[in-house]
């Protein structure tokens, strides 16, 4: 599969391109917005994967430059923007997955491929390529990253959505199995020095609250961590 990484930053780009190459994909890197369309076009890529904040020319423009010159490629986000208003922007420019950052490679992965097996298939559409989870009434688009219950959209802060988000990929990626405090305070403290790890226990407090009547509950499982489960 060929794979085309537009990412400014080298040390990412760099790391991805090894650990894509490692497992089988064939990756072209680009750096600059201005010169991507023309990479995207000598690549013939199978999957873009596109940084937004690029020198040159923003990833917005690139990609709304690459649909309207009919490339087809499905284009999977990758970006630290992490706002809903910056998802739909990118889903409406003719993204058709988005992956925020910090990201975990195994998802990146099988992202991809979902990608590319949907682009494969007759008359599919690659946007359907990430499928909705439900837990009960609660469901969570990891396309847009937004939680409804019901028709409702869920309303979360920061961190509490980094939470909702890193659960609810251990349900997708790990089948079910618990996600530790640990890596759930990394999830949602990437950045603090001076947080404790009793500080994630705050922040599930408030989500129970806001869980309440949604068919959805998140479970302590004592030496193990956290996960979602049906009522």
């Amino acid at each position: 599969m060929n794979l085309l990484l537009i990412e400014d930053d080298p040390a990412m780009s760099a790391s991805l391109d090894r650990a894509l190459s490692r497992r089988g994909l064939r990756v072209s890197t680009c750096d600059d917005g201005a010169q991507a369309l023309g990479a995207w076009v000598a690549s013939a890529p199978d999957v873009v994967l596109l940084d937004l904040s690029l020198p040159g020319q923003d990833g917005l423009s690139v990609l709304e430059q690459a649909r309207a010159a009919g490339l087809r490629a499905p284009v999977l986000v990758v970006t630290a923007r992490g706002t809903i208003g910056d998802r739909i922007l990118g889903l409406n420019a003719g993204a058709d997955d988005y992956l925020p950052k910090p990201f975990d490679l195994d998802e990146l992965e099988a992202r991809i491929r979902a990608l590319a097996r949907r682009a494969a298939l007759p008359g599919a559409d690659p946007g359907e390529a990430a499928a909705q989870v439900r837990i009960g009434r609660l469901r969570f688009d990891p396309v847009s990253g937004a939680f409804h219950a019901g028709d409702e959209l869920l309303e979360f802060t920061p961190r509490e959505w980094a939470l909702m988000r890193a659960l609810m990929r251990a349900l997708i990626m790990r089948q079910g199995r618990a996600i530790a405090k640990e890596r759930l305070f990394a999830a949602v403290f990437p950045d603090e020095i001076d947080v404790k790890y009793e500080a994630v226990e705050v922040v599930v407090y408030r989500l129970r609250k806001k869980l309440a009547g949604t068919g959805a509950s998140l479970v302590t499982l004592r030496g193990l961590g956290y996960l979602l489960k049906a009522q």
